[in-house]
């Protein structure tokens, strides 16, 4: 019995450990309020080689996801529904969003970080985790919501 309990939980183990995450869309981001323009202020996390390249990840991923996904925790100030309602948009506008989303791209227009703390320069340290050779950390950034819109329309990507 202490046997077969044993190897069942070696096995269990086993399996839990090889299990791996799709890590396209797996970021946290969490709503802190919405500006009387209509931006709103987003606490996002960004994985990197370094933490230049966290913090560059992490405002694409907060641009990405007022643009495609919505934001869903947080607050319930900030719009749940995304810019893009259209399915696959971003496969489908593939060449339009690569080079927007490119490093130093157009993205850097729509982001800004007037609304990170002092407090965070200090928590940083904690909230900044380690795993193999890249660097998780969390920032607040104030995302334009409604210049993405515009700009989206300008471009015929968004129809009015």
């Amino acid at each position: 019995m202490k046997k077969t309990f044993f190897t069942l939980a070696m096995i269990a183990t086993a399996i839990c450990s090889f299990a791996q995450r799709n890590s396209d869309y797996e970021y946290e981001v969490e709503c802190l309020g919405v500006e009387l323009d209509g931006s709103q202020t987003l606490r996002i996390w960004g994985v990197g080689h370094n933490k230049k390249d966290a913090v560059e990840q992490a405002k694409k991923n907060a641009v990405r996801t007022v643009l495609f996904k919505g934001i869903h925790g947080g607050l319930s100030g900030c719009n749940t529904k995304p810019v893009v309602f259209e399915v696959n948009a971003e496969e489908k506008y593939e060449d339009y969003f690569n080079v927007f989303f490119m490093d130093g791209g157009e993205y850097l227009k729509y982001v800004s970080m007037k609304d990170e703390k002092r407090i965070n320069i200090f928590k940083k340290d904690k909230e900044k985790e380690k795993c193999r050779h890249f660097v998780k950390y969390g920032i607040t950034v104030r995302v334009s919501r409604s210049e993405l819109k515009k700009r989206l329309i300008d471009d015929n990507i968004l129809h009015k």
